[in-house]
C-alpha cells in the first residue's frame, strides 16, 4: 500500500485526538472541543478501513503459511484457498474504501456544514416550482443521513414555488454529500398552465457553500450597512407588521444578504451573517485556490453559471448527469431524496480523476 506512511500518521493523529478530547480543559472549551470533535470523525472511516485491511494481511499471510504445509487435506486445503480468495476480495473493498475516505479527509471542507442557495432561473413560475421540488428533494435527501435543515430564507410565490430558498445542513457529512450539486439545473416537462401539452425547458440555479465560524471570517461591524423592513410574502405568508427583516450589505466585497424568516429581527441577523461569512468565504477559497477550482470544475462543475450539470426530463422519467454522462430513468426516486446513485457515481469519478493525477 503506497500510502501506509500517511495511514501510520493518520492513525496516531486519530489516537492523539481521542486524548486531548478527553481532558476537562478542553471539553470547557466549547468552540475547540468541536472542533477537535469534528477532525477526529472525519478520521474514524480512514482509520477503521486501514485497521480491518491490515487484519485482512495477517489473516492472508496465516493463511498462506498454512496452505504451504505439504501434508494437507484435500477438502481443507480448499477451504483455506477459499478463505484467501475471499480475504483478497475483502483487501480490495478496503483499498477502495480507504481512498474514498482519504479523499474525504484530504479535503478542507469536507467536515463542515453548509448552506445551499437555490434559486430560479429562466422559466418563470415552471422554474420557482422546480426550485420547490429541488429544495424538498435535498430536505428528504439530508433526513435520510440523519442531517438537519433549517431555512435560512425564501421568496416565495403564489404558486408554490420559490424564487429562491437559502437553507442550512448540519451534521456529519454535510458537505460531501451535497457538494456535487453547485451548478445549473435544468427541467423539462410541460407545465401544468399549459393546455397544449408543450414541454418546457426551465433552469435553477444552485450553490453549495461550507459554512464557517466566526474565527474564519472576521467581519467588522464598520464595513457593514443593516437595513431593517417589513417581511413579505405571497398570499399573507410571512409577513410581519414589525420590522423584522434584514437585509446586510457586506461594502468592501458588495455582497448582500436578505433573511427575513424568522420573526425575530435578531435571529433574522444572526442568519444573515452566517450566509454572509459562508459567501465571503467561498469567494476567498475561489481567489486563493484558482488552479484547484479549475480542476474541480473540470471534475464536477461549479456554482456559476457556465453550464447545465444536470437535466431532469419528465415525459421520460429521465434524470442525466452531463458531467459523468449517467443517466437513470429513475425520475421519482431521485426528487424523492434518493441521490446516492448519483452522488456516489460522481465520488467515484472524481477519485479516478484524482488518484490518476497523483500517480
Amino acid at each position: 500500500m503506497f500510502y501506509k506512511q500517511r495511514l501510520e500518521k493518520l492513525r496516531q493523529r486519530a489516537a492523539d485526538l481521542e486524548k486531548e478530547l478527553m481532558d476537562p480543559g478542553v471539553t470547557r472549551e466549547q468552540q475547540k472541543f468541536q472542533k477537535l470533535s469534528k477532525e477526529l470523525a472525519g478520521l474514524r472511516p480512514v482509520v477503521e478501513g486501514f485497521n480491518a485491511y491490515q487484519k485482512a494481511e495477517r489473516d492472508e499471510a496465516e493463511l498462506k503459511k498454512l496452505l504451504s504445509e505439504s501434508a494437507l487435506d484435500p477438502e481443507l486445503k480448499k477451504l483455506y484457498e477459499d478463505e484467501l480468495a475471499a480475504l483478497d476480495k475483502t483487501k480490495k473493498e478496503k483499498i477502495e474504501a480507504i481512498e474514498s475516505a482519504l479523499l474525504r479527509e484530504s479535503d478542507p471542507n469536507a467536515n463542515r456544514d453548509v448552506i445551499v442557495e437555490v434559486r430560479a432561473g429562466t422559466g418563470g413560475e415552471e422554474a420557482a416550482l422546480f426550485v420547490a421540488n429541488l429544495f424538498r428533494m435535498y430536505v428528504r435527501y439530508a433526513a435520510k443521513h440523519d442531517l438537519k435543515t433549517e431555512v435560512m430564507d425564501s421568496n416565495p410565490t403564489g404558486k408554490g414555488g420559490f424564487k429562491e430558498v437559502i437553507f442550512g445542513v448540519t451534521g456529519q457529512g454535510s458537505y460531501t454529500l451535497l457538494k456535487y450539486e453547485s451548478g445549473i439545473h435544468r427541467v423539462q416537462r410541460v407545465p401544468q398552465t399549459e393546455a397544449s401539452g408543450r414541454i418546457h425547458t426551465s433552469a435553477v440555479t444552485v450553490a453549495v457553500l461550507p459554512e464557517v465560524d466566526e474565527t474564519e471570517v472576521e467581519i467588522d461591524p464598520k464595513d457593514l450597512k443593516i437595513d431593517v423592513f417589513r417581511a413579505s410574502g405571497a398570499g399573507g405568508q410571512h409577513v410581519n407588521k414589525t420590522e423584522s427583516a434584514v437585509r446586510i450589505t457586506h461594502i468592501p466585497t458588495g455582497v448582500v444578504v436578505s433573511c427575513q424568516d424568522e420573526r425575530s429581527q435578531h435571529k433574522n441577523k444572526a442568519k444573515a451573517l452566517r450566509v454572509l461569512r459562508a459567501r465571503i468565504f467561498s469567494a476567498r477559497q475561489e481567489a486563493q485556490h484558482q488552479e484547484l477550482a479549475k480542476q474541480r470544475k473540470e471534475m464536477v462543475g461549479s456554482g456559476d453559471r457556465s453550464g447545465k450539470i444536470r437535466t431532469y426530463n419528465f415525459p421520460d422519467q429521465r434524470v442525466t448527469d452531463h458531467r459523468i454522462g449517467l443517466t437513470l430513468h429513475a425520475l421519482d426516486d431521485i426528487l424523492d431524496g434518493h441521490l446516492e446513485p448519483l452522488v456516489q457515481a460522481l465520488e467515484r469519478h472524481e477519485k479516478e480523476k484524482k488518484l490518476t493525477d497523483a500517480a
